[in-house]
Order: structure tokens, then C-alpha cells, then sequence
């Protein structure tokens, strides 16, 4: 029953937004940046954050004092489920844009909101696309606008500690602009759906804020070794909240 009741109030939240949605995009065209962001920092959450109250799931967040105040972060998290995105939508700062599948820019609705936050729609079939969807997430960072990513490329379905293979994407983003790095670790998000054959169940995840890593400095050796230095890092703490 808590799985149907959640899927009515997406799509249903969703709708009733509608309006909101067309008032945000009228700003977008004129060019009206400022009541866009504060149109989705306000809605963003408050729609994420009833998926995850409806969902039963209670988040335990530390570490937000790790999150630089003075520009633009690239947030690197580990990925365990479809959750992890609205978990990183309400447990920062504010939401943030995010680098995702291009998948989920097919869902109606929900890519209006994600285009007005800025998300960018990775085709990791598609090199040329590929690239050009690391440039905007650069143009993003440029800005002033900080971004997340999962650098695994995909829901890793084995152990907590059990992290899939960094792309480098998300660190190049990082280091060309140079932008501090903010690791994000995700523990427990596969017991909200993903543990439970797909059926939504109360869970309570726990998300750990790690010091920043400076990238401005770094010589090439150091930067071939960041996407090891960042798993690893995510690895120990990952261990620490088992």
C-alpha cells in the first residue's frame, strides 16, 4: 500500500505543480535567473522531501559544515539506489545540479523541474553528447552553480562497501575548473526499495559530508590519482557506519 500511495503522490505533486513549473520557465525565457533558482530551491525539496516521508525514510545527515561556502563544489557520492538522488536533493546544503542518465530526462514533468535546476543528461553511448554534457556541467561550475555526481556511473547492487569503478568524468570537471571536491557518503538507501524486491519500506540512511579536497594545485600525477584517492576515502567511511 505505502509503494501505491507514493506513486499517486508523484505523479500527483507533480501535477499540481504545473502551474509553478510554467511560471519558472516564463522566468528561464526571459532570463530572470534569479526567480528560477529561488523558485526551484523552493520546490525541489519540499517535492524530494515528501517522496522520502512517504517512503518512511529517516536521514541522519553530518558534515555540512564540510561544504565551502565561498564557490562552486563538485559533490562525489557513491550510488546504491534510485533514492540517492532525492537524498542528495534535500541533505545538502540546498539542491544542487545534478549529472545524470539521460534516462531520466525522458520522465515528463520531472525533467522540467531538473532543467530548471540546471541538471545535465549524460549519453554514455554517445561520446560527442557525453563530452558535451561535461561542458555544461562545467558552464555550471562557472557560474556558480555546484554540481553532483555519482562517478560510479551506476547503482552499485553489491555490499555497502562493495563501490564500482570512478569514471574520471566527474573529476575532470573538477579539476579543469578547478573546484574543490566534496566526497558524500550514502549508506543504507538500497533498504528503502531496491533490498525489498522493489516495495517501499521505512528505512533510515545515514549520509556523511567529507573535508574538501582542494583541486586548484594539483600536478598531473596527483590528479590521475584522485578518482582512487576520493574511492578510497568514500571505502573508509563507508566502513565506519556499518
Amino acid at each position: 500500500m505505502r509503494t501505491i500511495i507514493w506513486f499517486c503522490w508523484f505523479w500527483g505533486q507533480l501535477v499540481a505543480l504545473m502551474p509553478k513549473l510554467h511560471k519558472a520557465n516564463r522566468a528561464m525565457a526571459q532570463g530572470d535567473d534569479k526567480t528560477v533558482d529561488e523558485m526551484v530551491q523552493k520546490m525541489v525539496p519540499m517535492w524530494a522531501g515528501g517522496l522520502l516521508k512517504l517512503a518512511g525514510v529517516t536521514v541522519d545527515v553530518k558534515g555540512k559544515e564540510n561544504i565551502p561556502t565561498n564557490q562552486a563544489v563538485v559533490f562525489v557520492a557513491n550510488h546504491r539506489s534510485y533514492y540517492d538522488i532525492p537524498l542528495m536533493l534535500t541533505s545538502l546544503d540546498k539542491p544542487h545540479p545534478l549529472v545524470a542518465k539521460k534516462e531520466i530526462g525522458n520522465i515528463p514533468i520531472v525533467r522540467g523541474w531538473m532543467r530548471l535546476l540546471r541538471c545535465v543528461f549524460l549519453d554514455r553511448d554517445n561520446p560527442r553528447k557525453a563530452m558535451e554534457a561535461m561542458n555544461k556541467a562545467m558552464e555550471n561550475l562557472k557560474k556558480g552553480y555546484s554540481v553532483t555526481i555519482f562517478p560510479e556511473g551506476t547503482r552499485s547492487k553489491g555490499s555497502e562497501l562493495e563501490l564500482g569503478e570512478f569514471k574520471a568524468g566527474a573529476f575532470r570537471i573538477a579539476t579543469k575548473t578547478k573546484s574543490p571536491i566534496v566526497p558524500v557518503a550514502i549508506h543504507g538507501s538500497r533498504d528503502i526499495m531496491e533490498n525489498n524486491g522493489g516495495w517501499m519500506k521505512p528505512a533510515h540512511v545515514t549520509i556523511e559530508i567529507l573535508p574538501s579536497i582542494p583541486t586548484a594545485e594539483l600536478t598531473r600525477d596527483e590528479i590521475k590519482q584522485l578518482p582512487g584517492q576520493v574511492e578510497e576515502k568514500l571505502r573508509n567511511q563507508l566502513a565506519k557506519m556499518q
